[in-house]
């Protein structure tokens, strides 16, 4: 049980200090966790700016996909969290509730601003 809370985001708090294997290994997994995060806010904001641009703001196939996408990963980080998945799971999630709707927008960036033409 000790092995698998290790290798949960909120696991790293019981890892004892006097094994140095074990403090690097989940410091890179900490440090990756940051990164996905911070990827992950970069790509809200992404959308976020696009939405505020009006790019997406009246386009429902966005809209519904980024409803659903998001929707989704809230669950899916709720049960990462409360369940304690381990950190590689995180970029699932991030793959399928996030990606997804920040490349819809940013194809509808390059259909309003490159080729001048209204959302699709």
């Amino acid at each position: 049980y000790e092995s698998h809370r290790q290798n949960t985001p909120s696991g790293t708090l019981f890892v004892s200090k006097e094994n140095k294997n074990n403090d690097f290994i989940q410091q890179f997994l900490c440090q990756r966790l940051v990164v996905a995060l911070s990827v992950t806010l970069g790509l809200f904001a992404v959308e976020l700016v696009g939405f505020l641009c009006g790019v997406s703001m009246f386009n429902n196939n966005q809209a519904l996909l980024s409803i659903g996408c998001h929707a989704s990963g809230s669950v899916a980080l709720l049960f990462f969290l409360f369940e304690q998945w381990t950190c590689s799971i995180y970029w699932w999630i991030f793959g399928f509730c996030s990606v997804i709707p920040a490349l819809y927008e940013m194809v509808l960036f390059v259909v309003v601003f490159g080729f001048k033409r209204k959302p699709l």
